[in-house]
């Protein structure tokens, strides 16, 4: 894993607009480098990526920017969207009620066996997502690459069934395969 920093330079002529293709890939890199520790950064580190993030036009974008540097910049983004996807819906009702329906028939769901709770609830997902982040903290990329994709193999049936009961919930079912397959790419193209 790269260092832990975050070059105040970089940013500031990232947000100017001045950042050569090489410099902004570097920046992507450090920014890749600290975002799994986004909720323990120094108040500084903290400001300089909320500084990118907004540039950028928000948390979406930042991993759509990501995704445009490859390597770990590209698989930290791709992670970063399945656990966006986790602790977005960890509270939706119809989702928590299909994720109980669903431990009914496999309590432990292949390969989160030593990562989900053994409880269902509102925070089950966002226990996951916490689990996945510990993993890229911890400089264990494959270990989180394997518990993303088995994540969003579960997410499918689950918002599946949970989609009968909340259309609105209709569209997310069809972004799984896609997840799926960027996080793969993202990983092979990483080793």
């Amino acid at each position: 894993m790269a260092d832990f920093t975050l070059d105040r330079a970089l940013v500031k002529e990232f947000i100017d607009g001045t950042l050569d293709p090489r410099e902004e890939a570097a920046l992507a890199e450090q920014v890749a480098g600290v975002l799994p520790f986004h909720e323990e950064l120094h108040h500084s580190m903290a400001a300089d990526l909320l500084r990118v993030t907004d540039h950028l036009g928000g948390d979406a974008q930042l991993l759509r920017w990501l995704d445009r540097h490859p390597g770990r910049p590209r698989l930290i983004g791709e992670i970063f969207s399945v656990v966006g996807v986790l602790d977005n819906y960890s509270a939706n009702p119809a989702v928590v009620n299909a994720l109980r329906e669903y431990r009914e028939r496999i309590p432990a769901p292949p390969g989160l066996e030593r990562y989900i709770p053994p409880h269902t609830d509102d925070d089950t997902l966002a226990s996951l997502s916490y689990q996945i982040e510990t993993l890229l903290r911890d400089e264990e990329p494959d270990e989180a690459v394997r518990v993303s994709v088995a994540a969003v193999d579960m997410l499918r049936d689950v918002v599946a069934t949970a989609a009968l009961s909340d259309p609105d919930l209709r569209e997310l079912v069809s972004t799984f395969v896609d997840m799926r397959r960027a996080v793969l790419e993202a990983a092979q193209q990483t080793s």
